[in-house]
Formats: structure tokens, C-alpha cells, sequence
């Protein structure tokens, strides 16, 4: 009887020592996330919220033409990378996760979303993670949380997701994480964010394929910052088809897009900048000079940036209409 409690207590006491190695090297990434696809353009992305120090580098995922991988929890950081391999060849939502469980001695901890680039899904929420956890999925989503104050969040993220399929796929996920932090969201509240949406198909250039990389690392309010930080995105994609569309001295074009990026953003100087470097550049001096001295009151840089873009072919005008716009 003493040789059986011995042998017990023995195995108690080892598995207790494992557990504590295998945990202490993952991060405690417990969080609400999504993995969702536009069915429309094909985009994929990944979207995260936790209170825990830069989720977005632990967590979220994604590659074009292949599809996107969360995993958090207990999170086996491995499974994001071997994941999106393992899409690579071939292999389908279901047959990665079987793959990546297969081995994982703490799959009973893990939390784990896959999608591919057609929009199926396979959810893996182990049976120790922390209440509440749960998941929800379907065709081209799939939302997933642990450590949640209420069990209404990942309901609420479904919810959000269905109702939102007008809005562009970023715009949608953020709608989604919202919804997440209203029903009750991490029970220890807030602090870190991360948005990442990929092409449906890589353009052979790997520096374009990610359309959207966003993180909050540390915030009090990390959703609303990353809402802040995508209408600053859109708001400088518009100014960088302004630029295009000058380039190709198509100056309506061009106008109309620099005025979708200042109604986005009014008091961004950089865009009342440009706007009025186009405006001279295309003979209209006269409206430039009065929008360039607004933006001289509020700071004289900008004034001596006028002056360099002369010599380097930024700023075609006269001599004349030069001292008009810096004086």
C-alpha cells in the first residue's frame, strides 16, 4: 500500500514539474480573436484583442494565397508558422490542425483557428483552457476566445460578424472585436491589438501581399486605437492614389482623392501639404498659396520644404510664383 501512495505521489509530483516546464516557456496569450476571409475580394486577416503585451506578434498569422492561422491561449507559437506551411502543401484546415495536435503535449491548453484561402475552417478550443472559452464557425470565419469575463463573447463576435457583410473585411473584423469587448470581452480587461489582412494570391512581390499590418502593442483602449490607426491607413491609400493618378496628370482624379483623405483626416498637415503642391503644380498658385499659409502658421517647416522641392522636379512653377507660395 505505501509502494502504490509512493508511486502516486511520485507521478503526481512529475507531472506537475512538466506541466510548469511546458507552460512557463509559452506566452499566457489568452485573448478573443478571428480568422475570417472576404468572400468578395478573397482577402484574408487576422484579428486580435487581449490583455497581454504585443498579441499580434504571438498570435495572428497569415500569408497570401495560403490563409491564416490563430493560436493563443496557452499559445504554441510553432503552430502559426508550421500552420501556414503545412497549407503550403497542400494540406487542408482540418489535416494542419490534426498535424499540429498530434505531438503537442498541451493541446488540452490550446486554442487554435485555421483558414485557407477558399474559406474553410477548422477551430480546435482544448478542454483546460481557461473559462469562458468557446468558438463559433463557418464558411469564411471563425471566432474564438478564452479567459472571458461572460460566455456571451464569442456569440456576440458571431453575431457581429453575419451583420456586418457589407463593410469592407478590415472595417468588419474591428466591428467583430468591438462586439467581443461590449459583451464583456478578456476579464482582465485590455491592453494590446493587432489587424493583418493578406492578398487571396501573392503578386510575386512578398513586401506587397500583406494589404494591412496594424498593431496596437500597448493601450488603454487598444480596439479604439486600432480603429484610429485603420481610418489613418485609408486615409493615406487615398493620398497615395492622389499621388498616382498626378503622376499620370490626371489632376481630377487626383483632387478628388487628396479631399477623401482630408475628409478622413482634416488636420493632418501632410495632406493639406500635398494637396497644395498638386493645386500649384497644375497652375492653380493662387489657391495653393492660401492653403500653404494655414499650414505655415502651424508649423514653418514646411515653408522650407517648399523651397527644396524646386530643384528636385517636386514643384513645377516659375520663379515668380515660388516667391508667391513661401512668402
Amino acid at each position: 500500500m505505501k509502494r502504490l501512495l509512493f508511486i502516486f505521489i511520485s507521478f503526481c509530483l512529475i507531472n506537475n514539474i512538466m506541466s510548469r516546464q511546458l507552460f512557463s516557456k509559452e506566452p499566457f496569450a489568452h485573448t478573443f480573436s478571428i480568422v475570417a476571409r472576404d468572400e468578395k475580394t478573397g482577402e484574408i486577416a487576422v484579428g486580435v484583442q487581449s490583455h497581454w503585451f504585443s498579441v499580434g506578434t504571438v498570435v495572428s498569422w497569415a500569408q497570401a494565397g495560403v490563409g491564416a492561422v490563430a493560436t493563443q491561449s496557452f499559445v504554441n507559437v510553432s503552430f502559426g508558422v508550421r500552420g501556414l506551411e503545412l497549407l503550403k502543401q497542400g494540406k487542408t484546415p482540418q489535416e494542419a490542425l490534426n498535424i499540429l495536435l498530434a505531438d503537442d503535449a498541451g493541446k488540452e491548453v490550446r486554442q487554435v483557428a485555421i483558414i485557407d484561402t477558399f474559406g474553410n475552417v477548422v477551430t480546435h478550443t482544448g478542454q483546460k483552457c481557461i473559462q469562458f472559452a468557446d468558438h463559433k464557425n463557418g464558411q469564411n470565419f471563425s471566432v474564438q476566445a478564452n479567459m472571458m469575463l461572460t460566455d456571451k463573447v464569442v456569440p456576440a463576435m458571431e453575431k457581429s460578424w453575419l451583420e456586418n457583410a457589407g463593410k469592407p473585411l478590415a472595417e468588419r473584423i474591428i466591428e467583430v472585436m468591438k462586439a467581443a469587448q461590449k459583451a464583456g470581452g478578456d476579464i482582465r480587461g485590455k491592453q494590446s491589438a493587432s489587424l493583418i489582412v493578406v492578398r487571396p494570391r501573392s503578386n510575386g512581390n512578398s513586401w506587397e501581399d500583406r494589404l494591412i499590418d496594424l498593431r496596437v502593442d500597448d493601450h488603454k483602449e487598444p480596439i479604439k486605437e486600432l480603429e484610429r490607426l485603420l481610418k489613418t491607413f485609408r486615409a493615406y491609400e487615398f493620398m497615395n492614389q492622389g499621388d498616382l493618378f498626378a503622376e499620370k496628370n490626371d489632376f481630377k482624379a487626383a483632387m478628388e482623392a487628396y479631399k477623401s483623405a482630408m475628409k478622413l483626416l482634416p488636420s493632418n498637415l501632410e495632406m493639406q501639404y500635398w494637396t497644395a503642391i498638386t493645386l500649384a503644380n497644375n497652375k492653380r498658385v493662387s489657391e495653393a498659396a492660401v492653403l500653404l499659409q494655414k499650414i505655415y502658421a502651424k508649423d514653418q517647416n514646411w515653408r522650407e520644404l517648399t523651397k527644396r522641392l524646386a530643384p528636385c522636379g517636386l514643384l513645377t512653377v516659375t520663379t515668380k510664383e515660388l516667391q508667391q507660395l513661401i512668402k
